[in-house]
């Protein structure tokens, strides 16, 4: 396998959200391995202090944040600040699966202020502090969700396609500009990740590894690429997706997504 990141004297410092499990966690893995110092933080403290002692306590700091709240988001980035960092892995967020009319409004707005609100927020504040600098990389995640109309999820896919439409418009500016700060969103299908069992489901299709995942993905960013898909699956699924008649689009994600077991 290719080099998931090539260490530069001129990025140092990561700040990963969602970090405690899944993908998050090993983007820490392999940044800290080589040499990157990590700022981690995620819902779960006690996780993140357990990776940060297997990464080594030397290169990582653990801020827990509350990021579905406006001001956590914004007093999160303040302290991020006072390390410099000059990479940004966006990865907060969670789904649920479910009927519009039978899942929980306080939960989907809940959903709606992480995947959405924070992402926004992380993004537009240390991109300003990045491009201030003219270096640096950020990572959005999304999900190849974001390609797709999401029948029994539909808020999850909307938050997701939000997301990778901002990434790319924002891709646009800084290529016009010929700026140095490098922007990318991730969109992967199924990982072998927490994800589904905090959705209440149980998922069906194979997925990859969150190891692949990360170090496919590090490798795609250290090169600049906007669109980061890896899974060959997924790829040919996005492009079939913009030649089907959205009809069928929205039959074929149904079924999809019933074949899922809530749990």
């Amino acid at each position: 396998m290719k080099k998931a990141f090539s260490y530069s004297r001129e990025l140092h410092c990561a700040v990963i959200t969602g970090a405690s499990s899944g993908i998050g966690a090993e983007f820490a893995r392999l940044l800290g391995s080589r040499g990157v110092y990590l700022i981690l933080s995620g819902r779960n403290e006690k996780a993140l202090n357990d990776l940060r002692a297997e990464i080594g306590r030397d290169i990582c700091t653990v801020i827990p944040a509350d990021l579905s709240d406006t001001k956590s988001c914004i007093d999160f980035f303040a302290k991020c600040r006072r390390y410099d960092p000059d990479i940004l892995i966006n990865n907060a967020g969670f789904g649920l699966y479910g009927e519009f009319t039978e899942t929980s409004l306080s939960k989907e707005l809940e959903m709606i202020d992480v995947n959405i609100k924070a992402v926004h927020i992380l993004f537009k504040l240390f991109l300003k502090d990045f491009t201030r600098k003219n270096r640096g990389y950020i990572l959005n995640v999304a999900s190849s969700a974001g390609f797709l109309p999401g029948p029994l999820m539909s808020t999850y896919y909307s938050t997701k396609s939000y997301v990778i439409r901002q990434t790319q418009a924002v891709y646009e500016e800084l290529r016009r500009k010929g700026s140095r700060v490098k922007v990318s969103v991730l969109c992967p299908g199924p990982v072998n990740t927490e994800f589904n069992a905090r959705a209440g489901i149980e998922g069906f299709m194979k997925g990859i590894s969150p190891e692949y995942c990360a170090a496919y993905t590090l490798d795609k960013m250290r090169k600049g690429r906007l669109m980061i898909v890896p899974s060959i699956k997924m790829q040919a699924a996005s492009v079939a997706v913009k030649l089907a008649p959205i009809g069928l689009v929205c039959c074929v994600s149904y079924a999809l997504q019933s074949g899922k077991k809530r749990i």
